[in-house]
This record gives structure tokens, sequence and C-alpha cells, in this order.
């Protein structure tokens, strides 16, 4: 018996292919209509058995169709895993101790929801004299707290200070990576894909490599694990105060997780793979994006520095704060590797002391 596939409108194609299944409304209820529509009774029930049974076999390879779909996707997309919650107070204290100070500005980043993080604002503390509190989204990647405060006389002090509380939950390595690849070209990725501060991916010298690397390997997942396992294996962690490029991690053969990070997103790069850097407080570590033949796209995490290999999956209960490494901030005239805190007054007859707040709260 031939199953009325063609009659599935955006849910099977001919072919048996599983496509969208938005708006597929009309469809149920003419679908279902005959089955259990009023005008049935035993005549007309007779002579529709066998249009009755196509019906259900047909509902029967949708519903499993749809079963295999779902799980297909279960085994390549993210899966979280345990969860923890944490509060984090971060904010401005400022002073001015020698004199007036007029138009002051401070701003810091803050963490925001992203798959693996929800965040609430629990507490806020603002003194009498910070004129606003407001925030703003850059890029799409970091959120940024914004305190203006107007005036303060000498020896005066202004503060603000959000308590955050942030569930942020372990990230586990795909069932399935047989089967992802880099993405098409596309505008929301294009980015990750270009050169920024202090990652050189255009560099003859990091395409060469990453080409090395890469050579023999056709699989996203297998490209970007030996683009991994090569900068940890070659550039050995050492500790510096100063973010240098990841072309001099690549010449000297040494760097922190800010200089590992940056090669390992540069040779993906290279390699048309997109990857990005993630900011949590006292750390970086990069993410690379691939797809499933379908196109779901994710965002898998690594620790390009550290003792254990976490490729794919990442077990960090810090916050995100930023997500990204080319951000384009208001007050600064170059692209910036990241929204570092920043304070700036327009009038100050001394300048002003500035604290700025990131802690965890003691549980």
């Amino acid at each position: 018996m031939q199953l009325p596939i063609r009659n599935v409108r955006g849910i099977l194609t001919d072919g048996g292919k599983f496509t969208d299944c938005r708006g597929e409304v009309n469809f149920f209820a003419d679908f279902f209509h005959p089955l259990f529509g009023a005008q049935f009774d035993a005549a007309s029930s007779a002579r529709n058995t066998e249009s009755m049974t196509t019906r259900l076999l047909a509902l029967a390879q949708i519903l499993l169709l749809a079963a295999c779909c779902t799980a297909a996707e279960s085994e390549t997309a993210i899966r979280l895993g345990e969860t923890k919650t944490s509060r984090w107070r971060i904010g401005v204290v400022v002073r001015a101790p020698a004199g007036a100070v007029t138009g002051i500005l401070a701003t810091s980043a803050v963490p925001m929801d992203w798959p693996e993080q929800k965040v609430t604002v629990v507490a806020e503390e603002k003194s009498a004299n910070v004129d606003r509190l407001s925030y703003r989204v850059l890029d799409g990647g970091v959120k940024q707290m914004i305190v203006s405060i107007g005036k303060l006389a000498a020896g005066e002090e202004a503060a603000a200070i959000v308590t955050f509380e942030v569930q942020k939950s372990q990230i586990l390595e795909p069932l399935q990576s047989a089967g992802l690849t880099p993405p098409k070209p596309s505008r929301e990725l294009a980015k990750f894909l270009l050169a920024s501060p202090y990652i050189e991916s255009a560099d003859p010298q990091v395409k060469k490599l990453a080409a090395e690397i890469s050579a023999g390997r056709t699989a996203g997942w297998e490209q970007a694990a030996a683009l991994f396992d090569w900068t940890r294996t070659n550039v050995k962690y050492e500790f510096a105060e100063q973010i240098k490029p990841a072309v001099e991690a690549l010449r000297d053969g040494v760097g922190d997780c800010e200089e590992l990070s940056s090669l390992f997103i540069a040779l993906c790069r290279a390699s048309k793979i997109p990857a990005r850097a993630v900011w949590v407080p006292g750390h970086t570590y990069p993410e690379f994006y691939l797809q499933d033949a379908q196109g779901r796209g994710a965002w898998f995490p690594c620790q390009a520095a550290g003792a254990e290999r976490q490729f794919g999956s990442m077990v960090e209960d810090r916050p995100i704060l930023q997500k990204g490494d080319n951000f384009k901030i208001p007050e600064e005239r170059a692209p910036q590797r990241y929204a570092k805190q920043f304070l700036s007054a327009k009038n100050a007859v001394a300048n002003p002391e500035v604290k700025f707040i990131l802690e965890r709260v003691a549980e």
C-alpha cells in the first residue's frame, strides 16, 4: 500500500526528508477530520476502513520520523549537565579625594543569559549621588553595566553595586560528533572567521600551519580536535601580565590562557571553522562552531589551557562575562578584544579614586 507522503505538506517531501513543520494546523485538522468527524455512521465507517488505515499508517510514519530527527539532533547538540548556583557582586566605587569631579561614567561587564547560563538580579546597592544605573548589550556578546554620576564634591564617594545570581550548567560532549562540519558562510558567523585583536587568523604562518595540521582530515570535529591538541602540545603554559598576539605565542612557544585560546581560535578561523573567545572572571577559553547534516549548528567549548583535556565540554562554574573578541565599544576608537572596566570624567580638580567590584558572594 502506498502511503500518501506527498500530502503531508511541510513535514515530509516526496523523498521522505523531514522538513519544517510550522504552520501545519490545517493539515492535522484535515487529516483527523475523517477519523473523528461527526458525520460517521456504520455505513460510512465500513466504506472508509481502508482510508482510515492508510491515514493511520501515514501518521505513524510521521511520528517515527519526527522521533528519529529529534534523536539525531540530541546526539549532535550541546548537552547540559550539572547546574551550580552562585552569587556575584559587580559594580564600582568612585571617590573624589582632593577636589570636585564631574561627568563621571563607569562601565563594567556583567553576566547575561546564554544556553548554559541563566542570570537574575537579586540586589542593587546604589548611593543617592548615582544619577543613573543602566545596561547595554554590545555585538550580542557582552552586557555592560553603565553608571553615571553627575558630580562628586571633594571627599565624597559614590557606589553602585549589583548582586547577580548565576545558574551555570556544565556542558557535556555531544553523543555523536562524526557528522559535524564547518557551516556555510553566513552574516551571523562571518565575524568569527575574520582576524580580530591579537588573533591573526590571516597571517601566512598561521594559515600554513592550519593547513598542515588539518591535512587529510575532512570531518569538522576531527579538524578542530587536531588544531586543539597541536596548540596544547606545542605551546607551553606560562603566565604573563600582558596579552601578546597569537603569532607571538606561536613564535615563542609559550603563553597563558589568553594566548593559547587566541592561537587555537586563529587556527580554527584559518581552517574556516568559526571560533571565539569566552571570558569568565580570571580566565579565558575558546569555543568553535560546527553544524550537522541538517544545518543545525552549535558552539562547542574547550579548555586550551589546563591540565585536563576538555574538548567539546566544559566544567566551569564561574559566570560568563563575554563571548567574542572584537567589540565595538562607544568609548573606544578602535575595536577591542574585550570590554574592559572603564572610567572617565569630564572635569576633575584631581584624579578620582576608583575601585571596581567583581567578587563572589560567600555561601
